[in-house]
């Protein structure tokens, strides 16, 4: 008999690469074997697909089956693979109409009655299916899944009899329906419920303007965590293309939850202290994305980040450099996209005095509580201010109704932003070192506050750098072309917590 093909996809990290479900029925002794490095859940498949055939009402082939699941060296996990199979076995036994099989990606698992059901990480295969115009059929119950890719011409059905009946020429499965997109975005929380702590809140402004990321120490009850659950409030919603990214790393991950309401709002991620470094940066013998890709394109908050194990926070130094994470295992590689804004809070030191002047900790005390933040971490930070307690008169005198909105912040941040990508096409905490060179030119008196500085604060290359992009972005929310003196003074403001791994 002819071998018949058909096409789904695998999960890899976020990527979706295309398998070929190859099935060759021979005469032979009754057998049913799955070829092409399949695991555990795969070739159980053969179970569940023998019996939705049977109890669909059509025959099991007695004979020699082979299914091969090509490239063969990619592992294949899961029941997304069951409809193709069970298609294929129908199709080379002359049970379903093989001539339009090949025009389609099928994504469903097999109930043993023959029900589909949904399978989790889709939406890469999806968005895979979609740029190369090819046609989709999943389970009901993955409809609102294909409803976020515009343009994906996909089909929703319920059983494999269904399925069947549609490629023999009977009734058309139902195209999945687009999701209604609300643009109305109403924010829980609200910088204005914040008092005072004006300087924090430029901080929290500027970081939201350039995508830097932000360390805010000052003793408890100050609002730091108030200050760092409104950053999202002032970042504008993801575009199309950032929202799909998103919504394809929490499709695959375990922990992940998809806000189908507002799915263009930014992620916020705000782990506990115990986490462990696998959780946080991602990993497993079948790697899955950590905390900070699920809060890819939006805000990580560390509270306590003194809290959090050193080794943890050390697996943050290349992930804040390169925006992504590798994970390597001796069968399994994988790359997560990890473009975060990371925001940390902390203490001045153990006993959470209002500043290190006025601390009353041993040296050993404050040198073990400095030790366990890195000099090479806090390097990556661009933003570390000191947020001073809140005077009597800021708690009794201050209202909400005097205090800046969010939308207000968020209409200055959202046009910086807007500058930048049409000047660079990137935010300015991912210019590269040949773009700030043309971008951040400085005049002769910024360039010289801007020695000054270096020397006083013996800066790194990279803090330099990151200096340099965060005077940009300053200019950029007053608008101005170019990098003045008061920028580059304001942005040398923003550094002078550097000193405390020092």
């Amino acid at each position: 008999m002819a071998i018949t093909q058909l096409f789904t996809r695998a999960q890899q990290g976020i990527a979706a690469p295309r398998v070929s479900v190859e099935v060759h029925i021979s005469n032979g002794l009754p057998a049913f074997s799955i070829v092409g490095l399949p695991e555990a859940a795969v070739r159980e498949s053969r179970d569940r697909v023998r019996s939705a055939i049977i109890n669909s009402g059509f025959n099991f082939p007695a004979r020699r089956i082979t299914v091969n699941l090509a490239p063969a060296d990619l592992p294949k996990e899961g029941g997304r693979y069951d409809l193709a199979i069970a298609l294929g076995i129908l199709a080379s036994s002359q049970q379903v109409n093989p001539q339009t099989l090949d025009q389609y990606e099928l994504y469903a698992e097999l109930a043993l009655n023959g029900e589909l059901r949904p399978v989790s990480g889709l939406v890469p295969a999806l968005i895979q299916g979609q740029q190369h115009q090819h046609k989709v059929i999943v389970a009901r119950e993955n409809h609102y899944e294909a409803g976020f890719i515009e343009q994906l011409d996909a089909y929703q059905a319920d059983s494999l009899a269904q399925v069947c009946q549609f490629f023999n020429g009977g009734e058309e499965l139902p195209a999945v329906a687009g999701q209604v997109q609300t643009s109305d975005v109403h924010y829980p929380l609200d910088l204005a419920e914040v008092l005072g702590q004006p300087q924090a809140k430029r901080a929290l402004e500027i970081a939201a303007a350039g995508a830097h990321h932000l360390l805010m120490m000052a003793p408890p009850g100050t609002g730091k965590s108030m200050l760092a659950q409104r950053l999202n409030t002032l970042l504008p919603e993801m575009s199309e293309q950032e929202a799909l990214q998103t919504l394809s790393i929490h499709s695959i991950s375990n922990n992940g939850t998809i806000n189908l309401e507002h799915w263009k709002l930014r992620p916020f991620r705000s782990p506990h202290h115990t986490v462990s470094g696998i959780a946080l940066v991602g990993g497993g013998s079948q790697p899955k994305p950590g905390e900070i890709s699920l809060a890819h394109n939006g805000v990580l908050f560390l509270d306590e980040l003194t809290e959090f194990d050193r080794k943890t926070l050390e697996v943050l130094r290349e992930p804040l450099e390169t925006g992504k994470i590798n994970i390597s295992r001796a069968a399994r590689q994988a790359t997560f996209p990890a473009m975060f804004q990371l925001v940390a809070a902390m203490n001045p030191c153990p006993g959470g005095c209002d500043s290190i002047e006025t601390c009353h900790c041993s040296h050993e005390q404050l040198a073990r509580y400095r030790n366990k933040l890195s000099a090479p971490l806090l390097d990556r930070i661009d933003i570390q201010i000191e947020l001073p307690r809140l005077h009597k008169d800021e708690l009794l005198k201050q209202k909400i109704s005097q205090q800046t909105a969010s939308d207000t912040v968020r209409e200055r941040v959202t046009h910086a932003r807007r500058l930048q990508l049409e000047r660079q096409g990137c935010l300015n905490a991912q210019l590269n070192n040949r773009q700030i060179e043309k971008i951040c030119a400085l005049d002769g008196a910024s360039e010289q506050l801007l020695h000054r500085a270096i020397d006083k604060l013996k800066l790194s290359t990279r803090s330099y750098h990151r200096l340099l992009k965060l005077a940009r972005s300053i200019a950029d929310l007053a608008r101005q072309e170019r990098i003045s003196a008061e920028c580059i003074s304001e942005a040398v403001s923003y550094r002078r917590t550097s000193t405390l791994a020092s």
